[in-house]
């Protein structure tokens, strides 16, 4: 029984990581994580290239 529980603890975690990574990836979000990520993928001459650290607002 605490096998069954600690799995589908383990499933809702992970399901709830993916789906914030899927809502993030449709709205665009390039920096998924990152701070800024908003602000650096609403600019259109950002140099955000889809990673973080390229990013002028986050280093």
């Amino acid at each position: 029984m605490n096998d069954i529980i600690l799995g589908a603890v383990l499933l809702l975690i992970v399901g709830g990581a993916l789906a914030y990574i899927i809502r993030a990836k449709r709205k665009g979000v390039k920096c998924i994580g990152c701070p800024a990520a908003k602000t650096c993928a609403a600019e259109r001459d950002s140099a955000c290239s889809g990673n973080c650290s390229s990013c002028k607002y986050c280093g």
